[in-house]
């Protein structure tokens, strides 16, 4: 592991997108970045599908054998508030990680630029305005009728002042194999896009920064019954759907398990923290799962990078 910086300011946004509509979401992303500026932080990290939001409860009129031309519609139009990588929408990310001279995490519904196939992306911006794109491998239940496997961006890495810096996607953080995989590339900061406010998942991600000694980013949304556009043809789905669709729940983890920040739950909160870098090196002096605490000869993991 190389010299870090020892201080990382991170900006973790919990925060409410605007549902099928990427302009606004962009908008309110942009702000958003602007006001966590104000304390300077090096990484601002959004959840999963800020643009155009996670459609929860939906089925866009897929059943076994059939489909609907309402929720072809509903489809259609979820697909025309996804973004293509590279587009103008990247542009104005790229140009404010490098106005502020920061890393900007943001989960996005991506629409292929050639296939026109849509994935469950993650991009993270660099203060030079480049950017890198993970798209989820295994989207997961219902989330298979909306978006495609990943066909290439399996594990990118962003290096940063403070090592190595992936990101999993919501339940692909349930993938050991994929866990290992961002663990072999010396990450010391794991960020997961996701929208899971179950209580079993603090288990989960607490388990992850011991195994990886590494800081876990928890970067859940708020979504209420009211997030959903009103003239969708699919009411009865999100009429089912409770007033607090998803609560939230994001926080930071320390390489122990320990929590730097507690949950928050049910409202909008920007979570400002300070990451002591020498955690993921010190912790590493009785546990290190890709190092002295394995058995390479037994064990072997063989990655397909694409």
């Amino acid at each position: 592991m190389k010299d870090l910086e020892k201080n990382c300011r991170i900006a973790l946004v919990q925060a409410e997108p605007v549902m099928f509509d990427k302009e606004a979401s962009l908008k309110k992303a942009l702000e958003l970045i602007d006001k966590a500026s104000e304390k300077k932080p090096g990484l601002v990290v959004f959840p999963e599908l800020f643009i155009p939001g996670y459609p929860i409860g939906m089925n866009f009129g897929f059943s076994m054998g059939k489909r609907t031309e309402e929720g072809r519609s509903d489809w259609k139009r979820y697909y025309d508030a996804s973004v293509v990588a590279g587009g103008p929408e990247f542009a104005a990310l790229s140009e404010k990680a490098a106005e502020l001279g920061i890393y900007i995490s943001l989960g996005f519904s991506e629409r292929d630029a050639v296939s026109g196939t849509l994935y469950n992306s993650n991009a993270i911006f660099e203060p030079d305005g480049s950017y890198k794109v993970h798209r989820k491998l295994k989207p997961t239940g219902s989330e298979r009728v909306l978006y495609g496997d990943a066909d290439k961006g399996y594990f990118p890495v962003t290096e940063t002042p403070w090592g190595p810096i992936g990101a999993l996607i919501c339940w692909e953080s349930y993938m050991p194999l994929a866990r290992v995989a961002l663990y072999e590339k010396g990450i010391t900061i794991y960020i997961s896009p996701n929208t899971n406010d179950n209580p079993e998942w603090q288990a989960t991600i607490q388990h992850i920064a011991i195994e990886g000694k590494c800081y876990f980013i928890n970067a859940d949304m708020i979504v209420r019954k009211t997030s959903y556009p009103a003239d969708l043809n699919e009411k009865d789905a999100v009429e089912r759907q409770p007033e607090m669709v998803c609560r939230g729940g994001s926080c930071i983890i320390d390489p122990f398990g320990h929590y730097l920040t507690e949950p928050v739950w049910d409202r909008e909160e920007i979570i400002f923290a300070d990451l002591d870098m020498d955690l993921p090196a010190s912790c590493k002096m009785e546990h290190d799962a890709i190092g002295h605490y394995s058995r390479p000869d037994v064990l072997e993991l063989t990655v397909h990078e694409k």
